[in-house]
């Protein structure tokens, strides 16, 4: 025999449409603006006071720097220049003997043609193609 007795009372609960649909609205509004907030009061807190390192530097390549102009360079001595020249002429003439020994330059006919022209009438051009087609 059961201790109390089963009574099933009804409650009575009224239901309002419109009613409910505002609450959870304005719930829905209240908690997006208490997170809002929450997360602007965390940046001000934990962020602003680190971040104005940031700024300045921010701030300083936003402006372009300033950079002068070297002054032209004075004309270098002329035997400073014919001595760059010849090293220069001496470094193209080393290459070229090089590929004129290579084996490997005896099989290929563009440079053979660019050996001959280099031999026969020496020029820069000759030289370039000979730098160019030989290995």
């Amino acid at each position: 025999m059961p201790y109390r007795p089963n009574p099933r009372r009804p409650l009575p609960i009224q239901f309002n449409a419109l009613q409910l649909t505002g609450s959870i609205a304005l719930g829905v509004w209240l908690g997006f603006i208490a997170i809002a907030l929450t997360c602007w009061l965390a940046w001000r807190l934990l962020f602003n006071e680190q971040l104005a390192p940031l700024a300045q530097a921010v701030e300083q390549l936003a402006k372009p720097p300033v950079i002068e102009q070297p002054a032209q360079p004075a004309p270098q001595n002329p035997m400073f220049e014919q001595y760059e020249d010849h090293l220069r002429r001496n470094e193209q003439q080393q290459l070229v003997e090089q590929a004129r020994s290579s084996k490997h330059n005896l099989s290929n006919p563009k440079c053979q043609f660019w050996l001959q022209q280099n031999e026969t009438a020496p020029s820069e051009k000759s030289r370039a193609n000979v730098l160019q087609f030989c290995d």
